[in-house]
């Protein structure tokens, strides 16, 4: 992390959240090893957080009181800390509502963001392979023509997130016609638009990933989020990243649980790992501390150091949640391989935390980047 963050002085991000944690108990904590083992996408969880207000912490356009990015946060650790594939898909909501809130026209963002930031509408982002491209890592996928009323698309996206065939997401398209990308809401029951089922993964299996194949399909221009979206970018770039925050957070909370659970049986054996609970808990305050502070400034902030800055705590954040999975294995022992263990269920999603869009390697890069500059 960046040394200039002055993290001493701020207090926790943690909040209680008494509804959340009841439905997260009652309603995904039942689901959690047949959303990891079987791939179930747990639907209504995700349409009954919204309910309770669990998008809408970060848009300042649904808050009386402006964003509040800590509590959002919060929302996303504490169910990564159950369930981190369902904490992706929280992500991906949020981060499709954050797209929405700093659309272009308002119209856009008035039609789409009140049932997305509700849960009545879900819905994912295809913004990984954009982000890969700004860094130059992978050209744009999608390409669209100018149409009347809109642009038809065509192209495949390999993984997006939080899809069904009733839900929605967001992707960056490559005209053909001019320099500018656009940004657009696509509808998965579009004409032209088919979702194709990925491999069997090893983890993330009820995360609603599918493959996004575009055959002529045509996108309204009533979808589209920007026009330029060289001008949109540095505005979510910083929210986007740090939303990220809440699920490695919840991750590393879920190690440290895993661990004091086997501290009342193992403790005298387990005393000689080198990675202690104690430990991992100062880390992961000053982690959340970290995000408060971010948090506080990312909206409206469009500058490289803020981003810089965020970047910093997002890689910080991936180790930390590589440091606390081993160390909760190992405290685990033999226990932690049997087929439905929390402990290699966190491990695996760990590292997912360290590859998902922005990876570890492509942070790096990226910080390469801003930092010559």
């Amino acid at each position: 992390m960046n040394a200039t963050i002055d993290i001493a002085t701020i207090s926790s991000a943690s909040q209680s959240l008494p509804q959340i944690d009841k439905l997260i108990k009652q309603q995904l904590a039942p689901q959690t090893i047949a959303i990891d083992r079987q791939g179930v996408y747990p639907a209504g969880f995700m349409s009954a957080l919204g309910g309770a207000g669990g998008y809408q912490h970060h848009l300042p356009s649904q808050q009386p009181n402006g964003s509040n990015f800590s509590s959002a946060i919060d929302v996303m650790q504490a169910v990564s800390r159950e369930c981190m594939s369902t904490g992706f898909c929280v992500w991906c909501q949020d981060a499709l509502g954050w797209y929405l809130e700093h659309a272009d026209d308002a119209s856009v963002r008035n039609r789409w963001l009140p049932r997305v930031s509700s849960g009545q509408q879900l819905g994912g982002t295809g913004l990984s392979n954009a982000m890969k491209h700004f860094a130059s890592i992978e050209p744009i996928k999608i390409k669209v023509k100018r149409v009347h009323g809109g642009y038809i698309a065509n192209g495949t996206l390999p993984w997006v997130s939080n899809l069904k065939d009733d839900h929605v997401f967001a992707a960056i398209f490559q005209c053909d016609e001019r320099q500018q990308n656009i940004m657009a809401v696509v509808d998965c029951q579009q004409s032209g638009f088919k979702l194709r089922q990925c491999a069997k993964f090893t983890a993330l299996e009820g995360s609603g990933t599918y493959a996004c194949h575009f055959n002529d399909s045509f996108i309204p221009d009533d979808n589209v989020i920007s026009n330029d979206v060289s001008m949109l970018i540095p505005r979510i770039r910083a929210g986007f990243v740090l939303l990220q925050m809440g699920m490695g957070l919840g991750v590393v909370q879920g190690c440290i649980d895993i661990m004091r659970q086997m501290h009342e049986t193992h403790h005298h054996v387990n005393r000689f790992i080198d990675e202690q609970p104690d430990a991992l808990e100062e880390a992961l305050k000053d982690a959340r501390k970290a995000t408060f502070l971010l948090g506080r400034e990312v909206s409206g902030n469009a500058s490289d150091a803020l981003f810089i800055d965020v970047l910093q705590l997002r890689h910080f954040g991936s180790e930390l949640a590589l440091r606390a999975s081993q160390a909760a294995m190992l405290h685990a022992g033999a226990r932690g391989y049997l087929a439905e263990a929390p402990a290699q269920r966190k491990l695996r999603e760990s590292y997912f935390v360290a590859i998902v869009t922005p990876a570890m390697k492509h942070i790096r890069k990226e910080l390469e980047r801003l930092q010559a500059a």
